[in-house]
């Protein structure tokens, strides 16, 4: 794997996979004796990021019924 001319590098589609790393995910590089660790920024499993990034994205002012009534095409 070679460094580009701007700095960059492709990470393997089976380590993105495996890491849940998708276009927008922050990242950080930490350096120790043995090199550089890249690990998420945020620290979350995919799951926990998809609802930590929708939480309180929902419109107010609709009571539970509204909503339930909406959900069934009422």
């Amino acid at each position: 794997m070679r460094i580009s001319t701007k700095g960059q590098v492709t990470i393997p589609l089976a380590i993105r996979e495996q890491l849940g790393l998708h276009p927008g995910t922050e990242v950080e590089f930490e350096l120790d004796e043995q090199g550089v660790l890249l690990r998420r920024a945020d620290g979350l499993s995919r799951g926990e990021a998809l609802v930590a990034r929708l939480r309180g994205s929902a419109l107010g002012g609709l009571s539970t019924d509204e909503i339930m009534a909406l959900t069934r095409g009422e």
